[in-house]
């Protein structure tokens, strides 16, 4: 699709999107990720209620339905989040230069006890309206900094304050999964605040397995099966958690496909096999893996294996929040693997396996697949909720030409590009901006309080510590070459000053 001039637009008013009984995107390039639909130019997508009513060309809509004109634009799904610490991002870029253990330390040895209710409500708020900002309509919220059942009310309070779909995954990293899971508080809250909740607000457990051969962790599966919930776990994580953990799951009769295993980077064989058998899923989160340590990206292994694969954010303590740079780096990291492989054994890539349309799907079917949820969002299909995104900027060089929509929304298009996003038919951003001022304005509040307390709590020392950890030497490896006296003596003595 080429669009030569600008078009001009007559947008509907804010009011009128923020009130409209419907939607129709006209003459957009819609990419279904629904073989049946496929991807088509000049395509509208018709909104009424909370579902996608209609999908074709110059359709006919119901009186009062609001038009947004989508030429030279992408309608696609809502993005599909399987695994971030919304709670976390209250500390966004602060472990910019961690390492996992660095992570590990922060969080759970050391100033994990210094985050308040008031910490978790920050956090998630902010989580979720960045998470809709940038296209992301369902996140599964990894939710491990719940000391507390006071922490957990704090948490779903923030998530029913958002727009977004949301499933939240209860976990607790200051005690063991068999501890907290057990306990007549828990059930409580899960009756009081999760249970029949619909399909905005579903709920998981979140613990891992570091494999104790005892299984500690037995009673928590039990009380998943009792409760009728999935588990989400992060599997495969070097020096964490390892084949003897995927090996005590399946021996306990507790691997099935009611668990999502995060990572899956560093595992052998004989797990991806039975993981592959247990018809379980995986969360790959590729900027943590090449950052963090976790193992290289798993993609081209859990395809080989056939487990399917949904894509994650992990943390904004480090990396970006947005499933564009999650894409672009989990088909950089795919390829780099390839071409390594051929280049030891002395071959050249020809073609490429993983193509850009299946990371698209990854970050929106596969998602919702992972989540038990493939016949409610995921793909542009008629009857299935509104879950939508447009991505449309005439103020961006980027924006155009468009040629092939699928490589275009991953090694092009950024949040900067979503222009409109719905949920559950509603819009929750238009032209832009986030409708929900009120709430960007009480994050923005509650940051920096949350901020300030933590920051006084580690004290500046601590802080500056943490933020910045020890940085080893790095040893150089001496020049043969000595052609000439430039670039010798005079630029070590400048890299010294």
């Amino acid at each position: 699709m080429v669009t030569p001039d600008r078009p001009q637009r007559a947008l509907p008013s804010v009011d009128a999107v923020t009130t409209a009984p419907g939607f129709v995107f006209r003459n957009a390039t819609v990419v279904s990720v629904d073989l049946g639909i496929g991807t088509r130019e000049n395509t509208d997508v018709l909104v009424v209620g909370d579902s996608i009513a209609d999908v074709g060309t110059s359709l006919n809509v119901p009186e009062g339905t609001v038009e947004i004109d989508s030429r030279g634009g992408i309608v696609m799904p809502g993005m599909i989040d399987t695994h971030r610490h919304m709670w976390q991002s209250l500390m966004r870029g602060f472990g910019a230069d961690w390492t996992l253990t660095n992570y590990f330390y922060f969080y759970y040895l050391e100033w994990g006890h210094a985050f308040r209710p008031e910490e978790i409500y920050a956090g998630n708020l902010l989580a979720g309206l960045d998470s809709l900002d940038a296209g992301v309509t369902t996140t599964l919220d990894w939710s491990h900094g719940l000391r507390t059942t006071d922490h957990a009310e704090a948490a779903v309070d923030a998530l029913e304050r958002l727009d977004g779909r949301y499933v939240f995954a209860y976990g607790n990293l200051a005690e063991g999964p068999w501890e907290w899971s057990t306990r007549p508080e828990f059930k409580d809250f899960v009756r009081r605040r999760l249970d029949g909740r619909g399909d905005m607000l579903r709920w998981q457990m979140a613990f891992d397995v570091p494999g104790d051969p005892a299984f500690p962790e037995g009673p928590a599966f039990a009380v998943a099966r009792d409760l009728d919930t999935r588990v989400t776990t992060h599997s495969g994580v070097w020096g964490v958690t390892s084949d003897q953990s995927i090996q005590l799951i399946a021996e306990h009769g507790y691997l099935t496909n009611r668990v999502t295993h995060v990572h899956v980077s560093s595992l052998n064989e004989d797990s991806y096999q039975r993981i592959a058998a247990s018809g379980a899923h995986a969360s790959v989160a590729t900027e943590s893996e090449c950052s963090a340590g976790q193992g290289y990206s798993p993609t081209a292994r859990l395809r080989k294996h056939g487990i399917p694969i949904s894509l994650s954010i992990d943390t904004s303590s480090w990396w970006s929040g947005d499933m564009f740079s999650a894409m672009r780096a989990t088909l950089n990291l795919d390829r780099a693997r390839e071409h390594l492989e051929a280049h030891r054994e002395a071959r050249t890539v020809m073609n490429l396996a993983l193509r850009a349309d299946r990371v698209l799907y990854y970050a929106t079917m596969g998602g919702a697949t992972a989540l038990g949820l493939d016949g409610i969002v995921g793909s542009v299909t008629v009857g299935k909720k509104a879950d939508l995104v447009l991505v449309l900027n005439d103020d961006s060089p980027t924006m155009f030409p468009i040629l092939y929509p699928e490589g275009h929304l991953v090694y092009q298009a950024g949040r900067g590009d979503v222009h409109t996003v719905l949920v559950n038919g509603r819009a929750v951003k238009y032209n832009h901006r986030l409708l929900a001022t009120d709430r960007l304005e009480e994050a923005r509040r509650l940051s920096a309080v949350s901020i300030e307390h933590v920051r006084g709590v580690l004290g500046e020392e601590a802080w500056d510590a943490k933020m910045h950890p020890e940085q080893p030497e790095e040893d150089r490896i001496a020049n043969p070459y000595q052609y000439s006296d430039f670039g010798g003596a005079e630029v070590e003595a400048r890299e010294e000053t």
